[in-house]
């Protein structure tokens, strides 16, 4: 039986400061699938996945945003995390005086261990601080061993590889495959080619459009080729898109 789409971004447009961010998204992910969002710094990437966690002054300046066959377009990001939809930001928050053990705790999965066994961290980080004393490759494996800890319905990772060792890499991307396994959808943003073909499908986001979806290979080839060295956000070559 084919999966349904549990979110449907449709004909998507933001503006603020009379700048158009993003110019009518059209995008779905299906349960338990892992859409890969590419595209160089500054096309749109984490606005869109504000707009997707409801987070303050981010409200679609057109179209809709369905998630699990219900309009949550004005809804809160409270609303939407009990839905079952959660953020993993590109710079994982640092929370003074909670150790791991409490942060890691806040989760549905009980054993805690585990979780830092999976993300490759010892038991003895449980007792560590959530600070600016664990190195951003540390906080990013904590960080996503609580998302994967609350077992979303939506996992949206914006730059989950940025930054960090291929050691926190590799690893990141087992998570990511874990997440998908036990049911999750994930939206994985990046501008990694490396990284974005762990996708079931791509998109490729440029001067907040898409203008390449589909085969995860196509897409990443077209983005390694025509984008990365491009200098011109938003002023690829049409002929190319054919």
């Amino acid at each position: 039986m084919p999966r349904k789409n549990i979110l449907e971004m449709k004909n998507l447009y933001f503006e603020t400061n009379d700048k158009k961010i993003l110019r009518g998204i059209n995008l779905s992910v299906k349960k338990g699938e892992i859409l890969s969002i590419i595209g160089v710094n500054g096309t749109g990437k984490t606005t869109l996945a504000a707009i997707l966690m409801g987070l303050n002054g981010y409200v679609p300046s057109r179209g809709k945003i369905i998630f699990d066959g219900k309009n949550i377009t004005k809804l809160s990001i409270t609303e939407r995390a009990k839905l079952g939809i959660t953020l993993a930001w590109q710079s994982p928050a640092i929370f003074e005086g909670i150790t791991v053990r409490e942060y890691l705790s806040l989760g549905k999965e009980e054993n805690v261990e585990k979780l830092l066994k999976m993300v490759g961290l010892k038991p003895d980080y449980l007792d560590r601080y959530v600070d600016e004393n664990l190195s951003g490759g540390e906080r990013k494996r904590i960080e996503l061993a609580s998302v994967y800890s609350v077992t979303p319905k939506l996992a949206i990772l914006d730059e989950p590889d940025s930054g960090i060792d291929m050691a926190s890499t590799n690893v990141i991307k087992k998570v990511i495959r874990k997440l998908s396994e036990m049911g999750s959808s994930v939206i994985l943003i990046t501008h990694s080619e490396e990284m974005a073909r762990i996708g079931d499908k791509a998109a490729l986001l440029c001067n907040g459009k898409i203008v390449k979806y589909g085969n995860v290979r196509k897409v990443t080839e077209f983005f390694k080729e025509h984008c990365k060295s491009c200098g011109h956000i938003g002023k690829i070559d049409e002929r190319l898109l054919k």
